[in-house]
């Protein structure tokens, strides 16, 4: 740095999670994390759920650091290095001298969820594009959206995703390979989410792994991607602009399973459900029926957790069955985030038939609605 500059700089940003409706499984290219399909996603509010991440440069550090979640993590990985050296790469190629200086220091990364990490709830999305996003800020990059969201890319495919707020489409044939938004976090104010958390658990088989063995022996995977998921895209995106719940809980519903089918028509299987996640998908048929109407719609991920969506008018009412179901401790506790009002879910609970095995099978659930992409959170920033 140059004799007037400060011999530290430090910033650090938030970024949320994203939540696939129409799924990423699979890839073309693993190097440059090219994805076999386009995918669809809807980003999370930050209001209880998202990566915080400090980036800090100094003429003092001798070498690039990372801790991750209280962990010291390796500043050599792969994964990271392939961020650090493109944010850099195009901190160098600026016309601004102080952008350019700060790209040949040393950099030490402070990053923490505050949810269960490689646990099936995107933590490695939010995570590298809080990564990204908050180096981009520290180097004072004056880089579009998409441009960020390719080198988010680099660290975590679905992390892409998580540059924009709102409802965002990951798009596998463009150059270069980038998420956009199909609609801003307004668009659908109604849209409301439960996250229900089954375990902290990290999974057995990780993501990276789990796609590369499914591209190599799922005979499903292969037909999903040449007969099922392109016109499945382009059902997803008009139900999401019409507001049409009814197609958009059925499509990701339909999604959500078949990814879950090609995961057993891996070999070996793969597992990432288990009997609660099973349990919560009966659960959530069951309750459409007795409503006679498609009110709730249930998403997973690579892991147990399940992303049950409904919309605002239905929110009271079904939370007060699934605690009654799946909570073993009070309303308010067993709900996080904005905590919907109890209603009397008696006569519901009955018509569905309760099974007393089931209560506790759920730590908590996180009320979360649609919200923006990452955001500076320094005082200044």
């Amino acid at each position: 740095m140059s004799a007037d500059s400060p011999r530290s700089q430090s910033c650090t940003c938030i970024a949320p999670i994203n939540i696939a409706v129409i799924k990423y499984w699979g890839k073309s290219d693993e190097d440059q994390i090219i994805p076999l399909n386009d995918s669809i996603s809807l980003t999370l509010d930050t209001d209880y759920m998202y990566t915080k991440t400090t980036a800090t440069i100094s003429t003092e550090l001798t070498k690039d650091s990372i801790i991750l979640n209280n962990e010291e993590a390796s500043g050599d990985g792969v994964r990271f290095q392939n961020c650090l050296s493109e944010i850099r790469k195009l901190a160098a190629s600026s016309k601004h001298a102080s952008t350019v200086e700060k790209s040949k220091l040393k950099v030490a990364i402070v990053s923490q969820n505050n949810f269960p990490t490689k646990a099936g709830l995107a933590s490695s999305a939010s995570g590298y594009a809080c990564l990204v996003f908050t180096l981009a800020q520290l180097f004072e990059l004056e880089s579009h959206k998409s441009e960020l969201s390719a080198l988010a890319r680099r660290g975590s495919g679905s992390a892409c995703r998580s540059l924009s707020g709102g409802f965002v489409q990951w798009f596998h044939e463009s150059q270069p390979c980038v998420a956009r938004p199909i609609a801003e976090a307004e668009h659908w104010p109604q849209l409301r989410c439960l996250v229900a958390v089954v375990s902290n658990t990290s999974k057995a088989v990780g993501s990276t792994e789990g796609m590369s063995r499914s591209v190599k022996t799922s005979k499903l995977l292969e037909y999903r991607i040449k007969h099922v998921v392109r016109d499945r895209v382009e059902e997803m995106k008009m139900a999401i602009l019409q507001k049409d719940f009814v197609k958009f809980a059925e499509l990701t519903m339909q999604d959500s399973n078949q990814f879950h089918a090609i995961c057993l028509d891996t070999y070996p299987p793969l597992f990432y459900m288990n009997s609660t996640s099973q349990a919560i998908i009966q659960l959530v048929h069951r309750y459409n029926e007795i409503r006679q109407n498609i009110k709730v719609a249930y998403t997973f991920d690579a892991g147990p957790n399940a992303v049950l969506f409904m919309e605002e008018a239905e929110l009271n009412r079904f939370a007060s069955v699934f605690h009654a179901f799946f909570g073993s401790i009070p309303h308010e506790s067993f709900f996080r985030g904005k905590i919907p009002d109890p209603v009397d879910s008696t006569k519901d609970v009955e018509a569905l038939g309760p099974d007393k095995a089931l209560k506790g099978q759920v730590q908590y659930t996180i009320v979360c609605h649609v919200g923006q992409g990452p955001k500076n959170i320094d005082p200044t920033g």
